[in-house]
């Protein structure tokens, strides 16, 4: 469907090298590419509804040297919504604290109910965009909840909602969502880098001296890794700090799942 591409480091890290390996990739995923860079002043999103092999823009932005700390990419073979901008990932939404939350997502929702209230108040036409509104709706909640909770004022997100509670509150949406649903996912709040998937083989890890890439697929000859397979884990200046539920909720293709993506796809 799509690919993802993610790092998370203690360090500014070059990562040329990696986005040109995986933009190569583009050929199977013509519909759209993005880049987002992330850290804890706010994120910057280039992304563009054409193959990223055939952009002269991201041909000249990777001529220069992208050194980061918190990053994410995408490329998208459609399988909802149409190939126009608004559909590209990754996406970004900020939370009531002004945090800016920044997703992309290889993989399709089925079934969720929940998302279905964001149809008319997203930019786009995904379900992945649905999901970052849902999961901003959700921080939000704990954030006026934690606020009540100090001495009845609404106060910054990060005085009154530990990043343990915001892990656990993550956890119990990806446990439910993936029940069904192909979620192959990198989320990013400019701290932290949550990254789940229930696909078999489609989303790998490599531990570097400065931090932590993840990648649908290896991006290189060196000892890339399957990530924990089927919870939610997360990251912070390349180190894995927290790992959530072991939920056991597999996705595999079957046949009514095909023909649901090949009557999404007729539709483009």
């Amino acid at each position: 469907m799509c690919e993802v591409f993610g790092i998370c480091a203690r360090c500014e890290t070059k990562i040329n090298d990696h986005l040109k390996e995986f933009y190569s990739h583009s050929g199977h995923h013509p519909h759209g590419w993005g880049l987002a860079c992330m850290d804890n002043e706010g994120v910057s999103v280039e992304k563009e509804p054409v193959c990223a092999s055939k952009s002269n823009y991201l041909r000249k932005r990777l001529t220069a040297p992208i050194r980061v700390k918190l990053a994410l990419a995408h490329i998208r073979y459609a399988t909802i919504g149409n190939v126009e901008y608004k559909n590209c990932h990754p996406y970004t939404r900020k939370d009531k604290s002004g945090r800016s939350w920044t997703l992309a997502h290889n993989g399709t929702i089925f079934d969720y109910a929940p998302l279905s209230q964001y149809i008319h108040e997203q930019d786009g036409d995904t379900d992945s965009e649905r999901i970052l509104l849902y999961i901003v709706d959700k921080i939000n909640k704990i954030l006026s909840d934690g606020g009540k909770a100090s001495a009845g004022v609404s106060l910054p997100e990060k005085e009154v909602v530990s990043a343990e509670k915001k892990f656990a509150l993550l956890d119990s949406i990806f446990v439910e969502m993936s029940k069904g649903n192909k979620l192959n996912i990198l989320l990013c709040d400019g701290e932290y880098m949550y990254v789940h998937t229930n696909y078999e083989k489609s989303l790998y890890y490599l531990e570097k001296p400065e931090g932590t890439v993840f990648s649908t697929s290896p991006l290189s000859k060196e000892d890339w890794k399957p990530v924990g397979f089927a919870r939610l884990l997360a990251y912070r200046e390349g180190k894995l700090v927290f790992e959530g539920t072991a939920h056991g909720h597999r996705y595999t293709d079957n046949g009514d799942n095909m023909k649901y993506l090949y009557q999404m796809y007729s539709e483009l």
